[in-house]
């Protein structure tokens, strides 16, 4: 199992939250204190917290379960984008559209016209067209890749959503809720942990903070798959008692001898 480290997070600067004044005090349990009026994370809460969310992510992974990964603000699009293409997961880089999981049948149409486009590209029929009908076609393209090419390889709705910014991503977080998915949410201090399941107090502005998550959350997943695949290797193979074991060597030592017996009783009648 991977697992993240205090050092890990303090290097990371998980522990910057926001200016006092801007807090939410739903969060007041996971603060330390202040310095130089912006709030402290107490860190001895998220590495245990994140911990855990890494373990469910891997075994949810292990059988077989989908993790959405969702960062739509400017500072997470490309590391989400990444880490999520990076262990095969379904994400959402760019705005969140209303009811991309509870209107998920619509979007389904989007993915099939998306998928379409792509195929006019690849068998020839963009050279048949004319170069407004083309420019036309690369253009929805390029909006349809910004809003769904993240999911156009998603089995159905997620198993569980893993969030950067909360607050950022309040309509996916509440779609989630609605349908019962789990979260997975990175709060800071000026957050609203309200509808996450799996809470991690931690700076969700940083760069390196992002990729820290982001990436542990992807080495979960990849974690997760490996235990997937060796379980289909282990399942492969029929485990049987020494005592069937023993029974099969006799049936087949019986079977061997009759087939013997077949036989010399045929080439007997034969020289009859």
């Amino acid at each position: 199992m991977s697992t993240v480290s205090m050092k890990d997070m303090l290097q990371a600067g998980v522990h910057f939250g926001h200016q006092t004044r801007f807090w939410n005090p739903k969060m007041s349990k996971y603060i330390f204190g202040s310095r130089n009026k912006v709030h402290v994370i107490n860190l001895e809460h998220t590495v245990p917290a994140f911990n855990e969310a890494l373990d469910i992510v891997e075994k949810a992974v292990s059988r077989g379960n989908e993790i959405l990964f969702v960062g739509t603000k400017r500072a997470a699009q490309k590391i989400v984008k990444e880490q999520a293409e990076r262990c095969s997961m379904p994400f959402v880089s760019h705005r969140w559209l209303g009811g991309m999981l509870t209107n998920y049948k619509t979007i389904r149409a989007s993915i099939r016209r998306y998928r379409d486009i792509e195929a006019q590209e690849k068998d020839g029929t963009f050279d048949k067209l004319t170069k407004k009908e083309v420019l036309l076609r690369a253009r929805m393209k390029e909006k349809l890749e910004n809003s769904i090419g993240g999911i156009k390889d998603m089995n159905g709705l997620p198993d569980m959503l893993f969030v950067v910014d909360v607050d950022h991503e309040r309509i996916a977080i509440k779609e989630a809720n609605k349908l019962g998915i789990p979260v997975i949410g990175i709060v800071d201090t000026n957050s609203d942990p309200d509808g996450v399941d799996y809470i991690i107090p931690g700076n969700d502005d940083s760069i390196r903070a992002i990729k820290l998550y982001s990436a542990s959350i992807a080495d979960s997943v990849l974690a997760g798959k490996e235990k997937s695949a060796q379980a289909v290797t282990i399942d492969d193979f029929i485990e049987i008692s020494e005592q069937e074991a023993k029974d099969m060597d006799i049936f087949e030592e019986d079977k061997s001898s009759k087939n013997t017996e077949s036989e010399i009783g045929s080439n007997s009648e034969g020289s009859i």
